[in-house]
Parts: C-alpha cells; structure tokens; sequence
C-alpha cells in the first residue's frame, strides 16, 4: 500500500491521482511571437508521463502591453496564442494530469518585452540586485514607469483576457503570479509600494488591486474552473524581503483571498517550512494550512524530504521545481522506491531553455 501522497485525491475541484504538482519555471522557449513551441509540448507532456497529477505552467504574460517579461516568454495574449496551447493541454490531460496557465505581469522585472522598452511598475522603484543571466543578458534594470489609474484599468483587464483565453484553450485553471516581485507581488511590497494614494500604505491597501483581480475573475469564470495564486514575500533577486505586518498580515491577506474567490494558495520559500513572517514562528505554508485554505507548498521539496512535507501539511500538494526539472520522472521513480536524478545546473547553460536541457540529455546519453 502506497503512503498518501501518492493516493488520489480531491483538491480545488480536481481530481487529482496524488499530491505532486510540477512548480512553475521559467524556460524562455516559446516561439518570438509567443506562441508555444512544438518542444513546450514534449516538455509538459513528459511530466504528466512521469506521474506528476498537476502541471503548473512557467508564467505567461496575459496582455500585449508591458506584461512580458522574457524574451521566447509564451503568452495567452491573443487568439492564436490560445490555440497554440491546445496541443499541450490535450497531452497533458490524455496522460493523466490536470494543467494550470500561470498568468504573470512582469512589472518593474522587465528584462525583454517586444511591444514597448519600459517597464510598468507599482512605482519608478528597481528591484534589488541584477537581472538573472539565466534568462536573458540584460545587465541592469531599467527604469520603470509608475502605474496611473487607466494603468491599473489595462493590466486588470489584460489579466481577465488572458484568463479567458487559458479558459478557451482547454486549461483546468489559472494561477495568478503574485510572489517573486512581480507586479501583484509588487503591489504587497513596501520595497515596490510607496504609493500615497489608494493602492498603497498597509496591507489592506496594498492588496485591494489584487483582490480586485480576483474578485472580476471569480465573476468571470465558470464555477468549476480552478482560480488560484502563488504568493511569496522573496523575489527572484531579494532572499530576504518581510511584510512588516508579519503574521498577522498575512494572516489578513490569507482570508481576504479566500472571501475573494480564491481557490488554493500557493506559497514559495527558499525553504517551505522557514519561518519567514516577522515576529513569528510560522511559515507561510503553515499559516495557509492552518487557516483551513487549500494549499499548494512549494520550496526545497526532493526525495530526501517529500514525505516529511507530505505528513507536515495534510491534503496539500507538493509543488516541485528543481527536483522535477532534475528527473521529469520523479514521480514514478519515489512511488517504485528507485532514486530519481539529481539536478546538474548544466543543462541549463547559458540560458534555461529547452533547447539547452534537452541537448545536455542528449550528450549525457551518448556519453
């Protein structure tokens, strides 16, 4: 009899056939016009054959404006943009899996848009440190523009097109991106948000855009369709950013998503169960758990720890980033009780596309 991670299981509306979900990651391989590509197909296929029950898609930038944030980023931008990812949603679901589009609003993250050079920001603020070399050669951040109303009006309803076009390409859900120090994550940050207006000062503050975007999506969709939202205090270049509500804005915002329409969340960490929240003991997996949320945990999960996590957070899925990218096989490997393969940070020299991973796999089987 297999442990419980691996049993099936009901979560946010699906039917799951267990708790391991494939986290999104950035892989810049779709085609210039954002598109998906013939090898995004084979990569998201392999992990539905590889026993993973939920495949999170990298973000995909939902608008033609200022949302994307990588050269090769895929989109749901257009029409067909949406028809592009049909492919991909088929295979999934014919082997097994249920497939969620992550939505993302670059914001201030702006390391390549092909229709405008500026970034759009929650302010003119910079993210901390330097572009990541992974996905793009782009030395500095550029300088942002600060978001005005009829900003805030475009980027609500380019998150709401793009919504409907995951809805129509055939996607079980969406996730919306709100961690990392994108722009929703930007709107929680106080790094980012200085804002004197509306949509700055405390938590609440900070937060109603996002829970605006909820609210109109969760009005928008049908009611078997899944809405969820990744959330995180870190960003791509900053390891050490706190809310300075702590854990009772958390705690807060938790709710507030929830009453929104929300259907799971999903939180990141450098490390799942670090207690990251100010004056507290609490991760952020363990304040979604206890407020009784469907949860999606995500940060630092392998084989040497599923199991612990597994046990540590009851009915939560098990989102893995590396450990899957290392072993699209995981799954299977940990259910038959054989060791799945550790990741080498080769096969993603120089730039973390497919292209990449998948001539390193070649050279490695020749070799």
């Amino acid at each position: 009899m297999f442990d419980s991670e691996f049993s099936s299981i009901e979560f946010a509306g699906m039917k799951l056939a267990n708790r391991f979900a494939v986290a999104p990651m950035t892989r810049v391989s779709a085609q210039s016009n954002g598109r998906a590509s013939d090898l995004m197909q084979e990569h998201y296929k392999r992990y539905a054959e590889g026993g993973f029950a939920l495949v999170i898609t990298e973000g995909i930038y939902p608008d033609q404006d200022a949302s994307q944030g990588y050269e090769n980023q895929p989109g749901l931008a257009d029409a067909l943009q949406g028809e592009s990812w049909r492919p991909i949603v088929r295979e999934v679901h014919e082997s097994g899996a249920k497939i969620i589009a992550q939505l993302m609003h670059v914001g201030a993250q702006m390391q390549f848009n092909r229709f405008g050079k500026q970034p759009l920001g929650i302010t003119d603020q910079k993210p901390v440190g330097k572009p990541l070399g992974l996905y793009g050669d782009q030395e500095a951040w550029q300088d942002a523009k600060a978001m005005d109303e009829s900003d805030f009006e475009r980027v609500l309803n380019g998150f709401l097109h793009g919504i409907r076009n995951a809805a129509e390409a055939g996607f079980d859900g969406v996730e919306l991106h709100a961690a990392n120090g994108y722009l929703l994550n930007e709107l929680l940050s106080t790094h980012f948000n200085t804002r004197d207006d509306k949509w700055g000062g405390d938590m609440r503050r900070r937060a109603q855009f996002v829970l605006d975007v909820v609210k109109a999506a969760r009005e928008m969709v049908a009611d078997d369709f899944v809405l969820g939202i990744r959330l995180s205090q870190i960003t791509i270049t900053d390891p050490d950013y706190q809310w300075p509500e702590g854990e009772e804005g958390f705690t807060w915002l938790v709710q507030a998503l929830s009453d929104a329409g929300i259907d799971y969340i999903h939180t990141t960490d450098n490390e799942a169960n670090r207690p990251a929240l100010k004056d507290s003991t609490r991760s952020l997996a363990e304040v979604v758990r206890d407020a009784g949320i469907p949860l999606i945990v995500n940060g630092g999960i392998d084989a040497s720890n599923y199991a612990k996590m597994a046990a540590h957070y009851p009915g939560a899925l098990l989102a893995l980033g590396k450990a899957a990218l290392a072993d699209p096989q995981f799954v299977n490997k940990v259910k038959d009780g054989d060791k799945p393969d550790e990741l080498d940070f080769a096969m993603l020299q120089p730039i973390a596309n497919l292209e990449n991973e998948m001539r390193w796999r070649e050279e490695q089987q020749s070799s």
